[in-house]
């Protein structure tokens, strides 16, 4: 089982803080992400950033590290665990051998198909804030907010409408074990492998296809190495802004409350981003590869792959045991509820 390392420690702050914006002394929060900069991780860090040093007068001072910089998205997310960076924004797929139970948002067909629902879900959800916050909590994580980046897209060298569609097809996915298990319940073979290395591979033909939300495939060029652009409802890309716990309870209680305050704040400031990023990332795709193919599946073809989708489900259990089955379940609730 995987175990986090506990090595690293942050110093205690050893001023007592009386309130803010007044702090005590100047620190740097370090704040990594799996993405590019000018992507919408990035903008959620940067405003972060404008919002905490305003506070402050500067006296916290937050630099942001993007894809490449200090590793694997794994490795982020040990580093934050070990206080060695303060936050991590990666998404769920990143986290299957930290926090089994955060697969549950990769279970297809899970989560509501309206944006404003999803958004309303990941971010009041007590589910996530209680239950699963316990799991990330037994890790040495403190789970601070969840958003999504909006639905994902199939990238394709060859049109896909129904399962047999997938057949010997390598589609590309995170290291996750249930989206290995939800890619071969939906027909594919799915192959894992470093963010780092789809577009080559791509391009090389190792695999077929690969799966993010429309922002990512136009950053990364995605789309110069694929013929189609595939909507098949089944999932929305959602990340998670971790530290560790170590280092979040060295902080004075003004400071827990800064944070707080401040990603409860930037709730409406990243779905406007999220909603701006995919219309505009899907323009530019557009104008620079008029020739790419559009599919969205009908909601008959949709429930063939929903279908599918119920043994992933049900191999969940396998996966996160008795614990995950309770959040999917609970989660599920929620979700019927809203």
């Amino acid at each position: 089982m995987f175990k986090l390392k506990k090595g690293l420690k942050n110093l205690a702050v050893t001023a007592t803080v009386a309130m803010l914006p007044v702090l005590s002394q100047a620190e740097e929060w370090k704040f990594a992400i799996e993405e590019i900069p000018g992507s919408i991780m990035d903008a959620y860090a940067q405003e972060f950033k404008r919002k905490i040093e305003t506070k402050t007068n500067g006296d916290i001072t937050v630099n942001v590290y993007p894809l490449g910089s200090l590793g694997t998205p794994t490795e982020m997310v040990e580093q934050a665990a070990d206080s060695v960076v303060h936050f991590a924004n990666v998404s769920v797929g990143n986290l299957g051998t930290i926090v089994p139970e955060s697969q549950v948002f990769l279970l297809p067909y899970t989560l509501p198909s309206e944006p404003a629902a999803i958004s309303e879900m990941l971010t009041t959800s007590k589910v996530i804030y209680n239950d699963l916050g316990e799991d990330f909590a037994s890790k040495g994580l403190k789970l601070h907010t969840m958003y999504s980046e909006g639905p994902q897209v199939w990238t394709t060298n060859k049109e896909v409408r129904k399962p047999a569609d997938l057949d010997n097809f390598k589609m590309r996915v995170m290291v996750s074990p249930i989206l290995l298990k939800a890619y071969e319940d939906l027909g594919a073979n799915p192959t894992p492998l470093p963010f780092g290395e789809v577009y080559g591979a791509l391009q090389l033909k190792i695999v077929d296809g690969q799966i993010n939300p429309v922002p990512t495939i136009e950053e990364m060029k995605f789309y110069e190495v694929t013929d189609y652009m595939i909507w098949a409802g089944e999932q929305e890309l959602v990340t998670t802004i971790v530290s560790g716990t170590d280092w979040y309870e060295t902080l004075s209680p003004e400071k827990q409350q800064l944070i707080t305050e401040t990603m409860t704040e930037m709730r409406g400031f990243i779905d406007d981003v999220v909603t701006r990023f995919n219309q505009e990332k899907l323009e530019k795709i557009k104008a620079a590869k008029p020739g790419i193919q559009f599919v969205k599946l009908s909601p008959e073809e949709q429930a063939v792959f929903r279908e599918r989708s119920s043994n992933t489900h049900a191999a969940f259990t396998d996966i996160a045991g008795e614990r995950g089955q309770q959040l999917l379940q609970d989660l599920l609730a929620e979700v019927n509820a809203q």
